[in-house]
């Protein structure tokens, strides 16, 4: 039997930065991944001024991490229809609007920032136990691991919040993405282009990755979950990419076979509660999100952040300070991050699954009026601003 403090389960980025914010915070801490490797799931990634600020706090090195972009919505044919703009300070300290990357290079970071013996790999846990006196972990290879707080940061098919909550279903979106990255063709830098024809999403964005300069691009459309996907990945984010403007089509062309990925997407819906007893969700295991709001991982960092702030000082052996903490660290977090997945679902609905005689009048509405500017082209800075504001006062709290 082995004692820790704080258990974390999964070794992503919400568990890696609940790792590293709860060391900060002065507790004992175990991070426990399944693989034989800490490994990222997919390749493309960008990052909002919050998680990267949270990243630097957490002292990882996010120098010349990814390449500074300004994001703009546009039509297939390329014209603007809204612009994310944030103050120039933000832009200015944080290297951007936001950062193209690529989501090795993260995982890379965050495994160099994690001290020694941290990290557990091939590590599955079978059950987890709890009353006000602990936690226990029973560990596929008999072990039992007993903590005074666990924390699930394992993803979307969670164990944790299994144990907690009981078996809830996944929301499909009926959507499948198809992405890749090359650094073998050049095109404009500096910016995220998210554009949109009738019935498909076509974007690119600037990457930086170990030094490199490059690019990364994903197409995305509806697709019947349950189908199966039987075509050639290259041929068909071609053909669905066939009518945007340059350099879509240029940048996939330019992609090797081994730099292109496909996933459909899902969620499940907001919970109302991230905690019980001494167990506490982060991540996708709280809230999975689309990537349509392009802040998935951001938004896990920022779980991870928050939560070991919120312990810092706290006696975990105490049940009230530990459930007063939990709940502290879930109140704000409920509704930021319930707003951003919920926007990714309905954005998913109106540019994908809108009735074939209504897009007409949809594109109609968002290429003469402000409705898109105002709903991501306002809201999003307000929320970044927001979130900066949050991890300054969480910084003068500790």
């Amino acid at each position: 039997m082995t004692t820790h403090r704080v258990a974390v389960i999964g070794a992503g980025p919400a568990g890696m930065a609940t790792a590293l914010s709860v060391r900060q915070a002065g507790h004992d801490v175990v991070l426990l991944e399944r693989y034989p490797r800490a490994r990222p799931a997919g390749n493309i990634l960008n990052l909002w001024p919050p998680p990267i600020k949270a990243l630097g706090l957490l002292g990882v090195d996010v120098t010349d991490l990814g390449a500074p972009c300004h994001s703009e919505f546009r039509t297939a044919a390329g014209r603007t229809r809204a612009s994310i703009n944030l103050p120039a300070e933000v832009v200015r300290d944080y290297g951007g609007g936001f950062i193209g990357l690529l989501r090795p290079a993260l995982y890379e970071r965050l495994l160099a920032a994690l001290p020694p013996g941290v990290l557990r790999v091939d590590c599955p846990v079978q059950t987890v136990e709890q009353d006000e006196n602990g936690v226990s972990l029973a560990l596929a290879d008999g072990e039992v691991l007993e903590a005074d707080v666990v924390v699930g940061a394992d993803g979307i098919e969670s164990l944790v919040r299994r144990t907690l909550w009981g078996e809830s279903p996944k929301r499909e979106h009926h959507l499948h993405i198809f992405g890749g990255y090359t650094f073998d063709t050049d095109a404009e830098r500096g910016l995220c282009v998210v554009s949109h024809d009738r019935a498909v999403q076509g974007s690119w964005t600037s990457i930086r990755h170990q030094g490199r300069d490059g690019f990364q691009w994903w197409v995305l459309t509806a697709h019947d979950a349950a189908a199966e996907f039987t075509g050639d990945l290259h041929a068909t984010a071609t053909a669905l990419a066939a009518g945007f403007a340059d350099p879509l089509p240029r940048l996939i062309a330019a992609t090797p076979p081994e730099h292109l990925q496909r996933w459909v997407l899902r969620d499940r819906k907001p919970l109302k509660q991230w905690s019980r007893g001494r167990a506490a969700l982060v991540g996708d295991a709280a809230h999975p999100t689309s990537p349509y709001a392009a802040y998935g991982a951001g938004m896990a960092i920022e779980d991870g952040y928050f939560l070991g702030r919120r312990l810092a000082g706290v006696d975990l052996s105490d049940y009230a300070a530990v459930r007063r903490a939990l709940e502290a660290f879930e109140a704000p977090r409920k509704p930021h991050t319930a707003r951003q997945s919920q926007q990714a679902w309905l954005l998913g609905k109106v540019f994908h699954h809108a009735p074939r005689p209504l897009r007409a009048l949809r594109d109609l509405v968002l290429d003469h009026t402000p409705l898109l500017q105002k709903v991501v082209g306002e809201s999003s800075p307000g929320e970044i601003l927001d979130q900066l504001d949050e991890i300054d006062r969480a910084e003068r709290a500790v």
